[in-house]
């Protein structure tokens, strides 16, 4: 649903575009649907967005802005990351309110899951 004046898209970079998508397709039931050999969109989680080919990263240490997923079961989500290929960057710790950890997908962008449990 569009809103005005609210965030409606998010784009990211992607080294490898197939990798990418089959990485978000078995982690987290992602469907994209390809606009040219150079891009690739999801819809339907949370946040409508796609990927770019491209050589860049999105890193928290390099400013990027951190887009963080929610887990009923964060050791299951944890697992289900490194089995399909994707690197925990920090393993799970403790915050107010929770506990989460951070990882990168294949192409090297940088997410985090958390739970409040």
């Amino acid at each position: 649903m569009k809103v005005h004046e609210k965030i409606n898209y998010v784009e990211f970079p992607a080294q490898d575009l197939l990798k990418t998508k089959k990485f978000f397709s078995n982690v987290f039931d992602w469907v994209f649907e390809d606009y040219g050999p150079d891009y690739t969109a999801f819809s339907n989680q949370g946040l409508d967005g796609g990927f770019y080919r491209a050589e860049l990263t999105s890193l928290t240490n390099h400013g990027a802005a951190l887009l963080v997923f929610y887990s009923h079961d964060l050791e299951k989500t944890q697992s289900k990351i490194e089995t399909y290929g994707g690197k925990i960057t920090k393993p799970i710790f403790t915050f107010p309110g929770g506990r989460r950890f951070h990882f990168t997908e294949p192409s090297g962008n940088e997410f985090a899951v958390w739970s409040d449990t």
